[in-house]
């Protein structure tokens, strides 16, 4: 990231014989000045602290340069003044931007509202733009690795910044096609046949081919990927604005690898959802990136952060589903009349995003009713962020900071089953 202004900069080595010829007097004169020692010695911790006024700063620096003795202290000092400053994000409160939209529209409501279901994601989108902005041009190189589930077994994915970038532009567009937009992968080999499968892996390895070509044929700036990313979640935002909140609850013919991962009906998961799976792909992804340059960065603001967790627990009944069917729950299946949910688990997420969810095991369209939810078989706990982090597989089930109590076998299978949600 770029260094704040006013920050202790790194003493400069000593100067070599030929530069002190030219400036005879550097080092020698320092020795023969007691006084200017004595105070710049004084000044050190707070300079270390960024707190000496111009003056002070610049004759320090211009001592460090000279004088090996204080150039050592003054290492030993800064990274001591660092330790004592928390990590934390230079970027404004992310509670700001929500503030001001809200007084703006206070004053004058917007003429096309950005729907629920659709603030997510243009909150997130804008947070992930305001980390790409403060990097450095160097650090759109950095390795991200990406991990995700396949059953049982971890997997993983070593990409770059820009490459992050490329992966959500491909995934998104599956979303932009649904709304009438662009496709931006149209044309790339693999992906020119109208009847090719809606597959977000695939789509992401050809956008990584076709990345990769630009950038042997033209030395391709790491950052050329911004700029489109960045104008198709707008362009996203800016048609769910125009369809309306209530076209939320529409059920759309969603890409053939939602089928099963997201809650559906007939085989089409709703338009918002639709939605939040791509706002939440962006904030885990924005995390992959951060946490990759070192950078902190926070969650989605409590409201949203509510959504992504709630759509993390409906998806769960069908990934349990789906693990029972691949033979990998540990708690044997159990029949059930129709439209009964069978056995039940509490799902409780603490935290600002929290809530309560109570999880059929046994029939994962079924409504789960008070009486079914009293007799629940056992009960699990996590943080919000800390679900996510396990829904994103980010975290394995053994890592999640879980509190659990009830039939250990069906705990393990419903932590093992927030994993298997995630994907590349």
């Amino acid at each position: 990231m770029h260094e704040l202004e006013g920050a202790p900069r790194v003493p400069r080595p000593r100067r070599g014989e030929a530069e002190v010829a030219e400036h005879p007097e550097d080092p020698e004169d320092v020795r023969h000045r007691p006084e200017e020692h004595e105070r710049v010695t004084a000044l050190l911790g707070a300079w270390a602290l960024a707190a000496c006024s111009a003056e002070e700063t610049r004759l320090v620096d211009e001592h460090l340069d000279a004088c090996e003795a204080c150039a050592g202290e003054s290492l030993r000092l800064r990274d001591a003044a660092m330790l004592l400053e928390p990590r934390r994000s230079l970027d404004l409160d992310p509670e700001l931007r929500a503030e001001v939209l809200d007084g703006c529209l206070a004053r004058r409501p917007a003429r096309l509202p950005v729907p629920s279901w659709a603030a997510p994601l243009d909150a997130e989108a804008a947070r992930l733009d305001a980390l790409l902005l403060d990097m450095a041009d160097d650090e759109w190189l950095t390795e991200v690795r990406l991990r995700w589930f396949d059953g049982d077994t971890e997997r993983g994915h070593t990409t770059t910044v820009a490459g992050v970038l490329d992966h959500l532009r491909a995934s998104d567009g599956l979303l932009a096609r649904i709304m009438s937009l662009p496709d931006p992968l149209s044309g790339l080999p693999g992906l020119d046949d109208p009847d090719a499968p809606d597959d977000p892996v695939a789509r992401t390895l050809a956008a990584w081919a076709a990345t990769a070509a630009s950038s042997d044929d033209n030395g391709r700036d790491a950052r050329a990927g911004w700029e489109p990313w960045r104008a198709q979640t707008r362009a996203l935002v800016w048609a769910a604005s125009r369809t309306g909140g209530r076209t939320g609850e529409r059920r759309v013919p969603g890409p053939a690898y939602d089928a099963g991962r997201l809650p559906a009906v007939g085989g089409a998961p709703s338009l918002s959802d639709l939605y939040l799976d791509r706002a939440f792909a962006c904030w885990v992804h924005a995390g992959d990136i951060a946490g990759a340059v070192e950078y902190p960065y926070g969650p989605p603001l409590p409201p949203h952060l509510r959504l992504l967790v709630d759509l993390a627990a409906r998806r769960l009944p069908g990934s349990i589903a789906g693990r029972r069917r691949a033979g990998l729950a540990r708690s044997p299946a159990r029949l059930t009349t129709a439209g009964s949910p069978g056995r039940t688990l509490h799902l409780e997420v603490e935290g600002a995003g929290g809530g309560d969810w109570f999880i059929p095991l046994d029939s994962p369209v079924a409504a789960v009713s008070r009486t079914a939810a009293r007799g629940a078989v056992a009960h699990v706990a996590l943080d919000d962020v800390e679900f996510c982090r396990l829904a994103a597989g980010r975290i394995t089930p053994d890592e999640a900071a879980a509190g659990a109590e009830g039939d250990p076998d069906i705990v393990h299978d419903v932590l093992a089953a927030a994993a298997s949600m995630s994907r590349l």
